[in-house]
């Protein structure tokens, strides 16, 4: 039989090929989800006492409506995610578990990204490093926008 074809032969390996490339497609987004659902404790420094007072700054949700009017005070430093561990935690699949960082200093308040996958925004322009916040201003972490309060 001249011309025939195994294709059982053929077949068989582009399955097993397939399967392998299914198999460390799903390990490496298991290992993803693993790694920024687990808190890293190396930034979370001792709170600053002693602020002068009247220059509290706040946070408040404007979005979603869902959490709207919600409010946190800027005491010191305030990290936002998704991890039980941050000062604000939320439940936001566009939240990194470690988000940002809101810091309040000599009266002026900051915020940086923590390396989080979907970035941090301020009046909708992505942020790299350290931006300095005023009051007014919005601030969009995953899906939740915030408004600097004083």
């Amino acid at each position: 039989m001249v011309g025939t074809t195994n294709y059982a032969a053929i077949i068989r390996p582009v399955q097993i090929l397939v399967m392998v490339v299914v198999v460390l497609f799903f390990a490496r987004v298991m290992r993803v989800a693993l790694l920024e659902s687990r808190p890293l404790d190396s930034d979370r420094a001792p709170r600053e006492r002693g602020r002068r007072r009247g220059t509290r700054w706040a946070l408040e949700i404007v979005e979603p409506p869902a959490l709207e009017g919600e409010r946190y005070e800027v005491e010191s430093q305030v990290v936002v995610g998704r991890a039980h561990e941050c000062e604000v935690s939320l439940l936001d699949n566009f939240l990194s578990s470690r988000h940002a960082r809101f810091v309040a200093d000599g009266g002026d308040l900051a915020v940086e990204d923590l390396g989080s996958t979907n970035g941090t925004y301020v009046n909708q322009e992505l942020i790299t490093g350290r931006a300095t916040l005023h009051r007014g201003d919005k601030v969009q972490v995953g899906g939740v926008l915030f408004e600097v309060v004083r």
